[in-house]
């Protein structure tokens, strides 16, 4: 195997794994986030090597604010909010039976 086919290897799987990491993050926010501070958590002890303390810092999820457009639905207000039935421009649906023709 050539220097070539190793290094193309090398730079396509780095590009597969950021993809996967970012689609990650955008399909499933919640559970990179615990994912996440979880990794943090377990990197940035007082043990551990001043490097790997760094990159728990750096991996830590950013707080929630209380603000409605962190996304951190401890509130409940950031979903899709439930229809109205008292709106007076939704009319309900009416089904009726086609008139078939007699045989």
């Amino acid at each position: 195997m050539s220097t070539f086919h190793l290094v193309q290897g090398l730079v396509i799987g780095a590009l597969v794994l950021f993809s996967a990491g970012y689609a990650f993050r955008k399909l499933l926010p919640g559970m990179s986030t615990r994912w996440l501070a979880a990794a943090s958590a377990s990197l940035n002890k007082p043990w551990r090597a001043s490097w790997l303390r760094a990159l728990g810092r750096w991996l830590q999820p950013a707080q929630a604010t209380g603000n409605c457009g962190d996304g951190c639905g401890t509130c409940g207000s950031c979903g899709p909010k439930p229809p109205s039935s008292a709106r007076p421009d939704v009319q309900p649906l009416e089904f009726r039976p086609r008139n078939r023709p007699a045989p």
